[in-house]
């Protein structure tokens, strides 16, 4: 090995209580982090299901209705029925 090798060893074992002590700190912080941002997550869709399920809009106003006019097709599938029996 290198002295400048050696050297760089030496260092990191001297430091190594430090190294594993900001390591060890580093892990934490991110631990608490992604716990943070999942519990925020979680209370989040919560939430939102919440409001969807106890929303007391208008009444009126919560039901669409659509008039569809299907004569076309009423006529297609007589014309059908009478081309079978034929």
């Amino acid at each position: 090995m290198s002295q400048k090798k050696v050297d760089l060893y030496k260092e990191e074992k001297a430091n190594r209580s430090k190294i594993i002590k900001k390591e060890k700190r580093m892990r934490r912080i991110e631990q608490i982090a992604v716990s943070a941002i999942a519990i925020l997550a979680a209370g989040w869709v919560c939430f939102s299901v919440y409001n969807k399920v106890t929303d007391k809009g208008d009444e009126e106003n919560s039901y669409v209705t659509t008039d569809v006019n299907i004569t076309a097709l009423d006529d297609f599938s007589t014309s059908l029925n009478d081309m079978i029996e034929e």
